[in-house]
């Protein structure tokens, strides 16, 4: 795909700024950021990484104008305006434009903020009572903290909910006053642009869902986006130089015609804001789903559970009604696939989030033809780590969130390293050496690369998984890899290179009981690789992913499934935007759920086992029993073996490792030869 073919390489006038490309970074919370919300290393570096990679416009999501309690990027006072500089500065040298998306949430801030510093405040005194042996007063303390901790929570879970009912004009107005502020702080700190985050509080406000005010920001159409268009107004006033977008939240319907979001706006009224938007002097207008369902799979869907590109239909109707760009994001996986956008009109800008998190080289790909790594939308290493707090991290990415330490080194020399086991984790080692200058070999007995995701790619929903595979399959030969498949590598073969990585990955475990040699008994693996079939009843034994999955993909076959777990629930590891989907098909097919039950016998009636907590004794009875209790690694014999020798993914350790894992451990052992 040449420079001159490529619309996704094309510039872009916004206001009076040119992007260099379509290719845009939307907001995304990543983490990264500092306590006090000021731009540190790790979010430095993610940001300027991007930029490296080519994008053309970078959005930082989620910029509080006020002191939150929340782990967001803050802009609310002026000591934090070097800190976004530096970074402007930094992306600026790539001809990358920065964008802070301000927002605010919708509570109280200054209310549940003052409500958390005295739970604080009251959990310090209990500690100094300690530290002076007055466990009275530290006991006092303590309770006082928590009860305030409580509070501030239940009058949070309260605002969530009521707070843009409830919150009165001066309110509204000081907020306004803050985002303004914000926004002249971002020009000083060079930024070029202002995303004005159209959901939360603002979404709120505009919705007919959660907006119930009486006065004049309630009711009407016309009273609920009125608020909205005093804060563009606002950002105008204050920032007049900098280009203005608004992320404009749509209230998509589901397949079963249930609505998905309830900030934002419904469709027909979304349109019509996109026209007053343009009239108040907004420059460029993203069209994104609408948050506030509870679930973040509903704004930030996993693999299999929503159509590509999903909101494309209603922001090319946008777009035909305005004449200022349309940023376009949601399950835009490809570069095919935006550059079919911009080819038919629907969209000037597309906004790839996972998918650069994924590889942040897509620009730079496109111009040199190079395969790009294609995000799964598995959620796991993204959208989990927001949920729980973590920093954000691509499971395919092993530089995510590193990127100032962790990078491909420059090779020394001229090597031979062999690689033993096709799976992700060999096959990322293969890469990464190979990117070092080295020559590679791949072995494998298999007759098709790809090992365990082979399996992981057959339960329903599954298969994006398979884009994993078929980038190395692009990129391994054309990085001059050797692989050898069907075939195993002799030791005299292994001592002639200069290095060996051993990625030989992991074998099902059968559950050492009574029966468990019996026909009927099958494992999980087997049945995923479509060696064994089965029909009726079936008992899974594991409740983990493995177990989970393999259940979803027996109802699909028709079975009858049981699900028999020693922890007290199934599918603990999976990620909180797909888990409610399998539950829901679970409760549909009336699958049976053994929770903090122990197996202690096969018999030809079926599975024994103790309830762990009343320790009687449970029959479930079935045709077939599956195995899907775990795996354990492939040992791999070295003796005899005189080169140096390197364990990637299952087997380089006691516990087997999950796709995150295998990719960092072979990244890590092909970087360090």
């Amino acid at each position: 795909m040449s420079q001159e073919k490529s619309l996704l390489l094309q510039p872009l006038k916004v206001k009076n700024q040119v992007l260099k490309n379509r290719i845009m970074f939307p907001p995304l919370t990543t983490g990264y950021e500092e306590r006090d919300g000021s731009i540190g290393e790790r979010s430095f570096h993610f940001y300027k990484r991007l930029a490296k990679g080519g994008v053309s416009y970078i959005v930082i999501g989620d910029v509080a104008p006020v002191n939150t309690a929340s782990p967001t990027p803050k802009l609310c006072d002026d000591s934090q305006i070097p800190s976004f500089q530096r970074l402007a500065e930094a992306l600026h040298e790539y001809d990358c434009k920065l964008a802070l998306q301000i927002f605010h949430p919708e509570y109280d801030v200054p209310g549940v903020g003052k409500m958390i510093v005295g739970s604080m405040m009251a959990s310090k005194a209990a500690e100094a009572a300690k530290a002076a042996g007055d466990m009275e007063l530290f006991q006092a303390k303590m309770a006082e903290s928590n009860q305030i901790r409580g509070e501030a929570y239940k009058k949070l879970r309260h605002d969530m909910l009521h707070f843009v009912t409830e919150a009165t004009i001066d309110q509204l107005t000081e907020i306004k006053t803050a985002i303004a502020a914000c926004a002249k702080r971002a020009e000083t700190a060079k930024a070029d642009a202002i995303e004005v985050h159209g959901d939360r509080l603002l979404g709120s406000l505009c919705s007919s869902l959660l907006n119930h005010r009486e006065d004049i920001y309630g009711g009407s159409f016309e009273n609920r986006v009125r608020y909205a268009l005093e804060v563009v107004a606002a950002i105008k006033e204050a920032a007049p130089n900098l280009i203005l977008e608004y992320k404009l939240p749509v209230i998509m319907t589901n397949p079963d015609k249930t609505l998905r979001g309830k900030g934002g706006l419904l469709p027909e009224e979304a349109k019509k804001f996109a026209v007053l938007l343009e009239e108040a002097g907004v420059d460029m207008i993203q069209v994104a789903q609408a948050n506030h369902t509870g679930n973040m799979g509903d704004t930030i869907p996993p693999m299999g559970t929503m159509p590509y590109n999903w909101t494309l239909p209603i922001a090319e109707e946008i777009k035909g009604l305005v004449s200022i760009p349309i940023a376009t994001v949601g399950r835009v996986i490809t570069v095919e696939a935006g550059e079919e956008i911009l080819k038919k009109g629907q969209a000037d800008m597309i906004g790839y989030g996972r998918s650069l998190l994924t590889d942040p080289d897509i620009a730079k790909k496109v111009e040199q033809r190079e395969p790009i790594r294609t995000c799964l939308n598995c959620n796991k290493g993204c959208v989990d780590a927001i949920q729980n707090r973590r920093y954000i991290s691509c499971i395919l990415n092993a530089e995510n969130g590193d990127e100032d330490t962790i990078y491909i080194k420059p090779g020394e020399g001229e090597k031979n390293v062999i690689v033993i086991g096709a799976g992700i984790a060999g096959l990322e080692a293969a890469r990464v050496v190979a990117k070092r200058g080295y020559r590679v070999t791949v072995y494998d007995t298999a007759e098709k690369m790809g090992g365990q995701i082979l399996l992981a790619a057959v339960p329903p929903r599954k298969s994006e998984i398979l884009r994993a595979v078929e980038y190395y399959e692009k990129i391994l030969p054309m990085l001059g890899v050797t692989i050898c498949l069907g075939q195993t590598c002799e030791k005299q073969t292994i001592n002639q290179a200069d290095a060996l990585i051993v990625a030989v990955g992991a074998e099902n475990v059968i559950l050492p009981v009574s029966g468990s040699d019996a026909k009927n008994v099958v494992s999980a693996w087997d049945i995923l690789a479509k060696k064994t079939a089965v029909s009726g009843r079936c008992a899974v034994i594991g409740g983990g992913l493995v177990g989970t999955e393999t259940a979803e993909y027996l109802l699909e076959q028709g079975c009858q499934v049981s699900i028999i777990e020693m922890l007290d629930k199934i599918a603990g590891e999976e990620s909180s935007t797909i888990l409610p989907i399998i539950l829901e098909d679970f409760k549909a097919h009336q699958v049976k759920q053994y929770v903090n039950t122990q197996v202690t016998a096969i018999t030809e009636d079926g599975v024994e086992a103790v309830d762990r907590n009343t320790k009687e004794t449970v029959l479930i009875p079935c045709d077939y029993v599956v195995m899907a209790v775990g795996s354990r690694k492939v040992l791999f014999d070295t003796d005899g073996i005189t080169i140096p020798i390197r364990f990637a993914g299952d087997c380089a350790g006691e516990k087997t490792a999950g796709i995150s894992e295998a990719i960092r451990s072979g990244y890590q052992a092909a970087n360090e030869i």
